[in-house]
Formats: structure tokens, sequence, C-alpha cells
């Protein structure tokens, strides 16, 4: 009697220590849960180097003389530019272009008849590069009192840009990490589980837009340059492991 209870009670051990056993060894088989997560970071930021760009021409039969009239322009355009404290040597002006002119001639039924040459267009480009921002956006707004001296100057809008890029860009992607994380964490709470190490994390596109622009965003990245105040923004996709 006694041999036969021995027998069945460890016949009963090996089950048990099976099943622990088992069950051991398709937990740790058993493929560890994951959390994907999309984190954000913004910023917004007031641009600190403005490029400006205008041109001026003048028009003539003569190239000598237009050139002339061209160069004359270009003095004044100087001592204007000079006059309201911009240096100089920020004054980078492109080559001359050249233009000839013609007059489209027809017949008095429509017919066209060939052209005209009427003499020559010469025009010159100015760039202005500079870190006084509000400065030259000031001066691009009031360049049309060169009108007052027969010159005829079309200014372009000023395009913005930041020269701490790059900083800026690593500050956004610890906020969308950091974002990440904690989205991460709250989705892991509410599921009654514990957070686990990184596993990947992927860069998304680097934007940026006008503060309060209402411009969209692009699959290939917006660059906004016509605004002073920009917003930049970066997303962070994050895997981590969950317990």
């Amino acid at each position: 009697m006694t041999k036969n209870f021995s027998s069945i009670v460890f016949g009963i051990a090996i089950v048990i220590a099976s099943f622990v056993l088992g069950n051991a060894i398709i937990n740790r088989n058993r493929p560890q849960g994951t959390v994907n997560v999309t984190g954000l970071g913004e910023q917004n930021f007031t641009s600190d180097l403005l490029v400006w760009e205008g041109n001026f021409s003048r028009e003539s039969s003569d190239l000598k003389a237009a050139y002339a009239s061209l160069e004359s322009d270009k003095t004044a355009v100087i001592t204007y530019l000079r006059s309201k404290g911009i240096p100089q040597e920020q004054l980078v002006f492109n080559a001359v272009s050249t233009n000839p002119m013609y007059q489209q001639n027809y017949t008095a039924n429509g017919t066209y008849a060939g052209q005209t040459f009427t003499g020559y267009q010469l025009s010159q480009t100015l760039v202005i590069e500079s870190k006084e921002v509000e400065k030259v956006e000031k001066i691009s707004r009031e360049i049309t009192e060169l009108l007052n001296q027969g010159i005829t100057f079309y200014s372009q809008p000023p395009r913005y840009y930041y020269t701490q890029l790059e900083s800026l860009k690593l500050e956004m992607i610890a906020k969308a990490t950091e974002d990440g994380r904690i989205r991460a964490e709250r989705i892991a709470e509410n599921s009654n589980s514990s957070l686990g190490d990184l596993i990947t994390a992927n860069m998304g596109i680097f934007q940026i837009t006008g503060q309060n622009s209402g411009e969209d965003y692009s699959w290939g990245g917006a660059f906004n340059t016509s605004s002073k105040n920009k917003t930049a923004s970066i997303t962070m996709k994050l895997v981590f492991e969950v317990d």
C-alpha cells in the first residue's frame, strides 16, 4: 500500500514539474509586446537673417547711353542705401543684363510683317544679405523713395532665414522623442503594463511654416521663407517594448 502511494505521489510530481517547465518554455518564447507611437516637437522662433533683392533698369536706342544711365542709377542706389545705414560691403550687384527690344509690325489686315529693332533694355539686380532684419525690412518698404530721383526700382519681398537651424532641429528631435515616450507610458498604464526599452526610433519630416499662416505641411517638408516669425516642427516614430 505504501509502495503504491509513493508511486502515485511520484507520478503527480512528474506531471506538475512537466507543466511548470513547459509553461516556462512557452513564456520564454512568447514574443514581447510593443507599442508604436508618434511624438511631436514644435518650437516658435524669429528669423535672424534677411535676404532682399531688387532690380532697376534703363532703356535706350544707344547701348552706351543705356549703360551710362544704368551706372548713374547704381550710384544713386548705393548712396541712398548707405544713407539708410546699409554698409557698402553688403551691397552685391549682379552682372548687367542686356536685352534687345523689338517692335512687332502688322499690316492693316492683321498680317504679321516682321519686327523693328527699337533699342536696348539694361537691367541690374541688387542682393542684400543682413542680420539686421528689422532695419532692412523697413528699407525694403521705403525704397520707392528712389522714384523721386527718377529711378524705377523693383523690390522683391524679403526672404527670411534662421542661422541656428541645426541646433533648433536637435531641440525638436529631443522634444518629439520625449513627447512620444510620454504617450507610450500612458498607453502602457492604461493597459496595465509597464513600458520597456526603446526598440526603434525614426525621424519624420522637418517642417518650417509661418506662424498663424494656415500653411499646409508638405510630404517633402515645408520650408517657409516669406514669414519672419516661424514655427518649426518634427515627428519621431518610436517603438517601445511593453512588459
